[in-house]
């Protein structure tokens, strides 16, 4: 009998599941606090369980922990995780730590379909989905490990959590609410809706759909001025145009915990940096755009250079002169100091190096099939690059307006 992961269970699903098992409910709230507040993996710790339900729990269920790749530590406090999620794809999640907070980027999918140009996640292609169980297994970890790590006992390290990682999360929708919902609850890890993000490239039914099941504060990657931008930079803008989107965003409004909306800005050298451009934005968003006042900050994004991308960082000066047109155009905006530099560059890197090892024999075998039905010239493998300060781990784990959140995508 395959073993069920209790990860994978919000409360109410984990109750059923103890209900089914012929205890009450109370006996799952006292496992899911062991599980999310405590980090426990062995159901014989868990010491006010009754022995009969241990008992039960040790031959049916296991706590899942996702296998270490490995884990980088920045100069700068900032770790970058890179979990083995099988079948040679990995996902990666990174730490930021503030004086006043600590942000976990979390992954929701393994590869990316949306395929943004600036994105190296997008450039791997998709691969599958994450399971709740394996977005958590990310939170549970570095949650608990930062603990051990920083001896603070039971009192919480990650304030923040930030779906921006690997992924379209709303592409992933049933797996996303759930784990959401686990992040928020109290007898889990009680944090805020204000401080759960989901970023989303404006998948626009989704973001309705969030709205109604589980609003926390939304940020959306906006990245152009245009709909004629924008489709070449998010391909998705060819089927839900920025109109569209905008409005989605009036509509999320009316049930989100935050006042605005965040709009994520990737500066680009040369394609969407302008001054004329950031007008464009300020009418995007203002009283005559197309869904009306906006209300909104911006976070300027300066690009993590990757290998393939053909795209250039926008120069500080530049990215400066963008900023001071949109916030004297009335809008809170802030650009995203980078972090961990000496562990990697864009997210994506590290979980593409292990595809690249380890699937490039069978892309190498389909590429050869298709050359066969479609005889067109291959382009050239790309060389994947090091990254520095890595360290081998084990699996096991012992915002504000005006605010800068320093998480990549």
């Amino acid at each position: 009998m395959t073993a069920v992961n209790l990860l994978d269970f919000d409360l109410d699903a984990l109750a059923a599941y103890c209900e089914q098992l012929g205890e009450k409910r109370f006996r799952a709230t006292q496992l899911f606090r062991w599980i999310h507040q405590k980090g426990a993996r062995d159901f014989a710790q868990m010491s006010d369980l009754a022995k009969s339900l241990r008992d039960k729990l040790a031959g049916r269920a296991q706590i899942q922990a996702l296998a270490i790749i490995s884990e980088h530590v920045s100069a700068d406090g900032t770790v970058k995780w890179l979990f083995d999620v099988g079948g040679g794809d990995a996902v990666e999640t990174v730490f930021i730590p503030e004086d006043d907070r600590g942000t976990l980027c979390i992954s929701s999918q393994a590869g990316c379909a949306v395929g943004c140009r600036f994105c190296s996640t997008g450039h791997q292609g998709f691969s599958r989905n994450l399971s709740t169980g394996e977005i958590l297994a990310q939170l549970w970890h570095a949650e608990h490990a930062l603990r051990a790590r920083l001896g603070t006992g039971s009192e919480r390290v990650i304030s923040n959590v930030v779906m921006m990682g690997m992924g379209e999360p709303l592409q992933n929708y049933s797996a996303l609410v759930p784990a959401l919902r686990v992040m928020l609850d109290d007898h889990g890890y009680g944090l805020s809706r204000r401080r759960v993000t989901v970023s989303t490239s404006g998948v626009v039914p989704m973001i309705d759909r969030l709205r109604e099941d589980c609003p926390v504060a939304l940020a959306v990657s906006l990245h152009a001025s245009s709909d004629a931008l924008r489709d070449e930079l998010v391909p998705l803008n060819r089927k839900y145009p920025i109109a569209e989107l905008l409005q989605a965003c009036q509509r999320y409004l009316e049930a989100a915990p935050r006042d605005f909306i965040t709009f994520e800005y990737c500066m680009l050298d040369g394609v969407n940096d302008s001054e004329a451009q950031a007008r464009e934005l300020l009418a995007l968003v203002g009283p005559r755009g197309p869904a009306g006042r906006v209300p909104c900050k911006f976070n300027l994004i300066p690009f993590n250079p990757f290998p393939a991308s053909g795209l250039v960082r926008s120069k500080p000066a530049q990215v400066q002169a963008f900023a001071k047109v949109l916030i004297e155009g009335g809008l809170v905006t802030t650009v995203r100091k980078t972090r961990g530099d000496d562990i990697d560059a864009a997210c994506g890197q590290l979980a593409g190096e292990v595809q690249d090892r380890t699937n490039a024999a069978r892309r190498l075998a389909g590429a050869r099939e298709r050359a066969v039905q479609i005889p067109l010239v291959a382009a050239p493998l790309q060389t994947p690059t090091s990254s520095a300060n890595t360290m081998m781990a084990s699996s096991s784990p012992a915002d504000r307006p005006g605010a800068t959140r320093e998480t990549r995508r």
